[in-house]
């Protein structure tokens, strides 16, 4: 199950206009810039992505079940290990963050959920996911998800989120709509996989659809712990 915004080795993932500069969060304080938060919920622990994750993500994200949806991952344990440094790169200038999902009792991530700020105000950022096979159908995607939401909305203060799914993805849309995202509308020929162009689906979620269901939440740490 993969929503893509892997970067920075994936190419093309949907034609669009590029800035040298990324947007950043600015409406909120930097104490996550220096490290993101631990999101805990009753069997996952969400944390920034390390180094120690490289192996095992080079080889979950790599199965032809999951790259069939996903905009090309780092293909090796080096090249994940560079992934992950950008990640953290991009972290500290507050324009995207990178949570590892990582299951109770493990100690590395077996996928992750990304942000990142689309707009300067960042009333609007895009979100992706990818998990293993192995994990699918575990309930993670949703736990998972409740955790990331709360931190975006609640902390962060972000207005909108978007994603941008893969019409042929049944799986991460079925997803998208369990979490009560709204599908807003078809994106023609917006992602270039493999040399051809496909349709994505555009859902949306408020803060204000996330207050309406706020009892979903989930507690949140008060510390931002530096992640070396």
């Amino acid at each position: 199950m993969a929503v893509s915004i892997l970067e920075p080795r994936s190419g093309r993932r949907r034609r669009q206009t590029v800035t040298t500069t990324a947007p950043a969060i600015t409406r909120v304080g930097a104490a996550w810039r220096e490290g993101l938060p631990a999101l805990r919920t009753s069997r996952l622990t969400l944390r920034e992505v390390r180094h120690a994750d490289a192996t095992t993500l080079a080889a979950l994200m790599n199965e032809e079940s999951v790259t069939r949806f996903l905009a090309a991952p780092p293909a090796t344990p080096d090249e994940f290990r560079q992934f992950i440094d950008w990640t953290h790169q991009k972290r500290r200038e507050g324009s995207y963050a990178c949570f590892g999902i990582v299951p109770r009792g493990m100690k590395t991530a077996v996928g992750f959920f990304q942000l990142r700020a689309l707009d300067s105000e960042c009333h609007t950022a895009e979100w992706g996911f990818a998990l293993g096979r192995a994990y699918w159908g575990s309930g993670y995607f949703v736990e998972g998800a409740r955790a990331m939401l709360t931190f975006v909305f609640e902390h962060l203060g972000i207005d909108r989120l978007e994603a941008r799914v893969l019409t042929g993805n049944a799986r991460a849309n079925a997803a998208m709509r369990k979490i009560g995202a709204t599908s807003e509308a078809i994106l023609r020929r917006s992602f270039e996989k493999d040399g051809t162009l496909h349709d994505t689906r555009l859902w949306s979620l408020l803060d204000t659809d996330w207050r309406e269901s706020r009892d979903a939440a989930v507690e949140l740490p008060v510390s931002y712990p530096h992640i070396h």
